[in-house]
């Protein structure tokens, strides 16, 4: 396993997140939410182009019928990524004027999770929706406090999900007919010298690959035991999200942000806000598509 990551792209993002990997096209999504840009990163060209929008965007995924699925501040809505215009699918929570939109991605059935948070760190305030493939949304669980990292097992029995302030993983039972999630237990208890739980995915051997929030790495976790496997260096104070890509899903994309740092760490880890790669040496599960074929 290697010891640290490279950068890819120096982005110098504020708070770069939510990376997923087009498989067919071989373009890697991910979001600058306070900038409010998508970000298409296109390692063959060493290009990175910038979608600017009018709020913060949280997550994105592609869709199977063209285009993306982006979440916004207060909902889901589709983005057309040759005209750049964006149109609404649903707002479950307009009405929460402090609460947005966080991490998101999708099952292996094409249906769209993603979870919220309330911007003054009120606690319990968040909960998890899923955009179903026939564009209803469904509240899925309630009382998160920041909602992030979201994984499925390889075999689809269990859905794994981040609840940053809590420093936890929790399990649920997943049943991937009807998209039902059950009986969560805590899997994982981060420790609290390695700062926070941030975003998350998944390798095909069903460890877990967890980012660090104020702590310069990305780590591998076993679900079953609980226990923290390997860790990766990265050289940014805040680590965000991570997901496989390359031609073989071997090599993992980390983003990486700046928000809240402050000059001296910044002089520290000049290369946060970057976009970074590692190649793993182990096989990741690929990032699914909206399916509204």
């Amino acid at each position: 396993m290697p010891e640290k990551a490279e950068l890819v792209f120096d982005a110098k993002a504020v708070l770069g997140e939510g990376p997923s990997w087009d498989s067919e096209k071989q373009l890697l999504y991910w979001v600058n939410i306070e900038e409010k840009k998508v970000c298409i990163f296109d390692p063959a060209a060493n290009e990175n182009r910038e979608i600017q929008l009018e709020e913060r965007v949280s997550a994105i995924v592609p869709r199977t019928s063209g285009g993306a699925v982006i979440t916004l501040e207060n909902g889901f809505y589709f983005l057309d990524l040759e005209t750049e215009k964006i149109s609404r699918i649903s707002e479950p929570e307009i009405h929460l004027t402090n609460n947005r939109f966080n991490d998101g991605k999708c099952d292996s059935k094409g249906r769209f999770w993603a979870g919220t948070m309330d911007m003054s760190d009120n606690k319990e305030q968040g909960a998890l929706y899923c955009l179903d493939t026939d564009f209803r949304t469904i509240k899925k669980w309630d009382k998160l406090s920041l909602s992030n990292g979201l994984a499925w097992s390889p075999d689809n029995k269990f859905f794994y999900l981040i609840d940053t302030p809590t420093k936890k993983v929790l399990r649920f039972d997943f049943h991937i007919l009807t998209g039902g999630i059950e009986n969560p237990v805590e899997i994982i208890d981060f420790p609290d010298d390695q700062g926070m739980p941030d975003g998350m995915t998944i390798d095909n051997e069903g460890m877990l690959w967890i980012a660090h929030w104020g702590g310069s790495k990305v780590s591998r976790w076993d679900p079953q035991s609980g226990k923290q496997l390997s860790s990766i260096e990265v050289p940014a104070l805040n680590v965000t999200s991570c997901t496989f890509g390359g031609k073989d899903f071997t090599e993992l994309y980390i983003t990486t942000a700046r928000n809240g740092m402050n000059d001296e760490q910044l002089a520290k880890y000049p290369l946060s806000g970057g976009l970074f790669k590692v190649k793993t040496g182990v096989k990741g599960l690929p990032a699914y598509s909206f399916n509204d074929k």
